[in-house]
């Protein structure tokens, strides 16, 4: 991985994996095993994917990954929508505007990437 200039998809994805690790936590704590797996590999995922393609062989390959890493990020969605429409789920909203800011990134990466 280049470290010549801060990758901001790079980092937020990181730290948006951080959050996750950190919410899913309260979601074990509150004995909600199932939503909290599943968040917990799509949100991690979406930093997985975007590292990964960072090390891309190709641009085919890097525009892969980072298609990969958006689906994981809708994923990811969806489970924080469950959280946030359930009564008895918790549910912190800046996950969501997070993920909402890493999508567009990942969207403008791999349309710049295409053309």
């Amino acid at each position: 991985m280049r470290d010549d200039k801060k990758n901001v998809i790079v980092e937020k994805s990181v730290d948006f994996s951080l959050a996750v690790i950190k919410f899913t936590e309260v979601l074990e704590q509150d004995r909600k095993y199932v939503i909290a797996k599943q968040l917990l590999r799509s949100g991690t995922s979406i930093g997985a994917n975007v590292f990964e393609a960072q090390n891309a062989e190709s641009r085919a390959d890097f525009i892969h990954k980072m298609k990969i890493a958006a689906k994981e990020a809708s994923e990811t969605l969806y489970w924080l929508i469950l959280c946030e429409r359930s009564k008895h789920y918790p549910f912190e909203k800046a996950l969501t505007n997070n993920l909402a800011e890493i999508i567009r990134i990942l969207s403008r990466i791999i349309a710049t990437s295409k053309g």
